[in-house]
This record gives structure tokens, sequence and C-alpha cells, in this order.
């Protein structure tokens, strides 16, 4: 089976066409202000409108308060909520009730100890994504580059771990190195940020297409 593909923090009509003429099967809206890529949930929702029935529209958010998610689900209406905070299991029911969303909790990885908070997360999240933890005093839980031992994860489940639904490898993908990390890890989803940009916060059309067709072989 092909593995598919989300293109996060997209930001301008032209970078979103190429995902989307390129196959990713999720794109993604950040919205959280301290981030290069952030975008207001207006500007989110008249972007990614294009997007809709051609690929799920998620929203990137990191411990967001009701009145943004609020907003969020009656202006973007996106397919899911991606927590990418410290949120708990009880605040992610909330999310879903205040939004209509599904829900895809990031978990940072550093070590096999880590994968301990994806039993915990299981049944109250559709998708789970192992990103790997931000370099001590990062602004940002995510988008920066960084990478973990992606081995850990074909060893977590050859020792028992299982998951419910499709997971998510995320973190230092890029076009060189993202069918390497679906060999070793055995992801079914992968995810992209920084990999595809030529500056923080500014996609490259190149650097997206070349990834979506890396992925697919």
């Amino acid at each position: 089976m092909t593995t598919g593909v989300k293109i996060c923090g997209l930001t301008t009509p032209e970078t979103l066409d190429v995902a989307l003429d390129g196959g990713a099967r999720f794109v993604g809206a950040v919205i959280f202000e301290k981030s290069p890529r952030h975008l207001e949930p207006l500007e989110a929702a008249s972007l990614f409108e294009r997007a809709r029935r051609r690929a799920n529209v998620v929203a990137v958010v990191v411990d967001p308060g009701d009145r943004l998610l609020t907003e969020i689900g009656l202006m973007l209406r996106p397919n899911f909520i991606q927590l990418h905070g410290s949120e708990t299991p009880a605040r992610a029911e909330e999310v879903r009730r205040l939004t209509g969303a599904g829900i895809i909790k990031a978990l940072p990885i550093r070590s096999a100890e880590d994968f301990g908070a994806a039993d915990e997360w299981a049944p109250f999240a559709d998708h789970l994504m192992f990103d790997a933890k931000p370099p001590e005093g990062a602004d940002l839980p995510g988008g920066v580059g960084a990478s973990f031992d992606w081995s850990l994860l074909a060893g977590h489940i050859r020792k028992g771990g299982a998951f419910k639904n499709p997971w998510f490898l995320a973190g230092g993908l890029n076009p060189e190195n993202v069918a390497e990390a679906i060999r070793i890890s055995g992801a079914p989803l992968v995810d992209v940020s920084s990999g595809v940009e030529s500056a923080p916060g500014v996609k490259d059309p190149a650097l997206i297409a070349a990834f979506l067709k890396a992925a697919r072989s």
C-alpha cells in the first residue's frame, strides 16, 4: 500500500495546489502564533476551501483555548485537529466536541520509553503522530527539522506494540530521506513541513513535488 502523505504548514495557493495535484492525502494549516507558518482561522478557511473533497484538511494547534477552537470549527471546518502541545486525552474529547473534527495527537519521541504515551492516547485519537522531541530551548514543539531513530518504531511493533489506526512518522523528513524512513519504520503515513521549505515558513513547490514522489516510491 502506498504511504499517505501530509504536507503541513501550507500558506499559499500555489504550494497547496502542488500538494493536492501531487496526491497529498492530508494538508495542514498551522494555527499557532509562534510558528512562521501561522495563519489566522479566517485566512486558513479562505485558503483551504480549495482542498475540500480532494484531501483531509488538518488544523495544527498547540494547547488551544475554547474560543480559538470554536473559531476553527466554524470557519475552517477541518477534518482533523492536530494537537501538538501538552493536551490530555480528556482535553482531546473536548476538542472533538467543540470542533466536530477528528483528532491527530503528536507525541514527541527520543527513546523507546517515549512510546508509553501511545497506549494512553490510543482510545482517544484517530491517528497518532510520532515526532522528534525538539532540541532543548526550542520555541516550537515541531517543525524544526529534528529527527529521531526511525528503527525505534519498528522495534516497538516487533515487541508487541500496536496502534489502533494508521500512524504518522514526522520529524526531519525531506525528499532525500523519506523513502528510507518509510522502509525502516514501516510508517503508513508521513508528515513533512520544514523539509520542503527554502526558508522557515516558505514552502518550495519543487521540494513538495519531490517529497510526494519519493514517498510514493
